[in-house]
């Protein structure tokens, strides 16, 4: 297949022209024009307009292996950024970004009930980003599981961390979350990080919390179905704290909350957060969206809070 997602054709034998928006099988695609409508058609019967490139497509003569100053030299950073198509807005597009100081050596294989696909393999200068896969988000539930291999390389005298291996299979609260500016894109989408620091566990404290009596154990109350997290609600001395500081105090609750309804099974909550500047709905939403325990989330009655709380569906 020649095209991919987001190509602007036009039609060989009909005035028409429009930008692939599904790929059907390796003879047919799906084309969308002004109208919105999506249009099956024979690969053979469309041909490429020239003249316009999707987002990230053209190429940054730039990105070049700069030698970073020591002490500057950053070793994390690695993200996979999604941005909807700017014309074809049903296709979202997914970019490898790179803020480390590293050259990344990257490839990404598709795999679908056993069936394998290399989508991509290149490298990545530092502070660069690439596009790497397209799909139609319409087809989420379709979509295959994405596996990422990363190495690391760099000519100066600095460790390179461990190779990443991800795999990642996307759900649909992957992206009922906030979108925030892409580094490096400057475009609205989602971002999901790849080099996340794994959560390390003390042995010691664990095994010393099996020793606790009965009395030292903390007893966790069963929290109410609505839990309430402005400020005022939580701290009588907010006068006195800063955004930061009340943000902070704002997202222990809300994590102490919602580990309270897991330890008693609880089977949703919801957390009225406001609607405000949005900062705290998209902490949470952030939050929720990587917890294993969460099954799902979305705005909770909007009749009764407008957009200021979340329901969570807990498993």
């Amino acid at each position: 297949m020649k095209y991919k997602l987001g190509d602007f054709v036009r039609f060989v034998d009909e005035k028409m022209e429009g930008f692939v928006t599904r790929i059907i099988d390796d003879q047919m695609i799906g084309v969308t024009g002004e109208d919105d409508f999506e249009i099956p058609v024979l690969a053979s019967k469309v041909t490429t307009v020239h003249g316009y490139e999707a987002p990230g497509n053209k190429k940054d003569d730039t990105a070049i292996d700069q030698p970073v100053q020591a002490g500057e030299f950053k070793t994390n950073g690695v993200f996979l950024g999604a941005v909807n198509d700017s014309k074809a807005n049903s296709v979202v597009h997914f970019y490898l970004i790179n803020e480390t100081s590293f050259q990344l050596l990257a490839s990404l294989t598709a795999e679908k009930q056993q069936v394998y696909k290399g989508e991509f393999s290149g490298t990545l200068a530092a502070n660069t980003a690439a596009k790497v896969y397209s799909a139609q988000l319409a087809d989420l539930q379709l979509w295959p599981s994405l596996s990422f291999h990363i190495l690391y390389y760099t000519k100066q005298n600095v460790q390179p961390p461990a190779p990443l291996i991800i795999n990642e299979k996307f759900k649909a609260k992957d992206f009922s979350g906030s979108k925030k500016t892409i580094p490096l894109l400057n475009q609205q989408g989602w971002l999901f990080r790849l080099d996340e620091p794994e959560l390390v566990i003390d042995a010691q404290k664990l095994k010393e919390s099996f020793y606790q009596s009965p009395e030292e154990k903390a007893v966790v109350e069963k929290p109410k179905s609505e839990v309430d997290l402005h400020i005022e609600k939580i701290r009588n001395d907010y006068q006195f704290l800063n955004s930061g500081e009340i943000l902070k105090i704002q997202l222990d609750y809300f994590h102490k909350m919602l580990d309270a309804a897991i330890v008693h099974q609880l089977p949703e909550i919801t957390f009225i957060h406001g609607a405000g500047n949005g900062i705290l709905r998209h902490e949470l939403h952030k939050q929720l969206g990587r917890h294993q325990k969460v099954q799902t989330f979305m705005d909770a009655r909007k009749e009764k809070f407008g957009y200021g709380a979340t329901k969570v569906i807990l498993k």
